[in-house]
């Protein structure tokens, strides 16, 4: 039977191209190097070096063993470092709940560098509502939750600031709103409004319905989408409608109040029902840094 240790000999050699260099990088001695080999091809019963040149060349089943060799070793290494996370007590994996509207490839690009620093921890990013991602941080569901944050003291979690988020109210181009020079409430409520609903039946607080025809959406990117159709105007974030702004298909309104839009705090929830290991610090610091709030929101 086959071991590790000749599979790696067999796949330094490979990498090397030759025993010698193989020898050097393994700190052993060449004659150890050229009997592992043997060892192994005994093992398999398959030849996998022609010897005939001074240096060893991979026969067509060596080349055919190669990449599962390979692919071994790597699933030995994962699994050596799996075990060595259990004894060190790392987390094994972390789960970040984002409220649907705030994720982008700016985000995605801030977490991504994290699957190289820790390889073996598993990582789940959830979409959801602001309201359902509060609740999964607090039951325990999600480590951490990026979410508009209404001010309120989490007594059950742990909270700090990220920065602002830019909403707008929004329209189709050829609805009536787009016609006025300034829109005022009175405005707003005479036509009908798309509103963001959690499936839980909660409204945000800063874009709950105030007209007396609503349509209701659990997304905001679905607000954009039916605000184009025409079926409504709706208050959205920036960072949703910006494209369909670029495209022309919805127009930012001018509204009496906020000419530039309405800016709400964006926050982020710790749970208190996971000890903070070594990933979910970094993801906290990942999170906290300045650079993270300039180029994501408005800080």
């Amino acid at each position: 039977m086959y071991s590790f240790e000749q599979l790696k000999i067999f796949v330094t050699v490979c990498e090397s191209g030759s025993f010698s260099a193989a020898a050097r990088k393994l700190k052993r001695a060449q004659s150890g190097v050229s009997q592992a080999i043997a060892n192994l091809e005994i093992a398999i019963d398959q030849e996998l070096f022609n010897r005939e040149k001074n240096t060893p060349v991979l026969t067509e089943n060596g080349k055919a063993l190669l990449p599962i060799a390979q692919s071994i070793l790597h699933q030995q290494k994962y699994f050596d470092q799996k075990v060595e996370s259990l004894t060190q007590e790392h987390e094994h994996e972390v789960v970040i709940a984002v409220d649907e509207s705030l994720i982008d490839e700016n985000l995605i690009a801030i977490l991504a560098p994290l699957c190289d620093a820790f390889p073996i921890t598993h990582f789940d990013i959830i979409t959801a509502s602001t309201f359902d991602v509060e609740d999964l941080v607090r039951d325990g569901k999600a480590h951490v939750g990026i979410i508009y944050a209404d001010g309120e003291l989490k007594v059950d979690m742990d909270f700090f600031l990220l920065g602002q988020a830019r909403f707008l109210t929004i329209a189709a181009p050829r609805h009536k709103l787009t016609e006025l020079p300034v829109v005022h409430d009175a405005d707003l409520k005479r036509y009908r409004q798309c509103v963001h609903r959690s499936a839980e039946h909660k409204e945000l607080w800063f874009s709950y319905g105030i007209s007396s025809k609503v349509w209701y959406a659990n997304t905001h990117q679905t607000l954009v989408s039916l605000v184009s159709k025409g079926v409504g105007w709706a208050n959205v974030p920036e960072l949703s409608a910006k494209p369909m702004i670029q495209q022309g298909n919805v127009i930012a309104l001018p509204v009496a109040h906020e000419h530039t839009g309405w800016m709400t705090s964006v926050g982020c929830l710790v749970s208190r029902r996971h000890a903070v290991g070594p990933v979910l610090e970094k993801v906290i610091q990942t999170l906290q840094s300045t650079s993270f709030i300039n180029d994501h929101w408005e800080g």
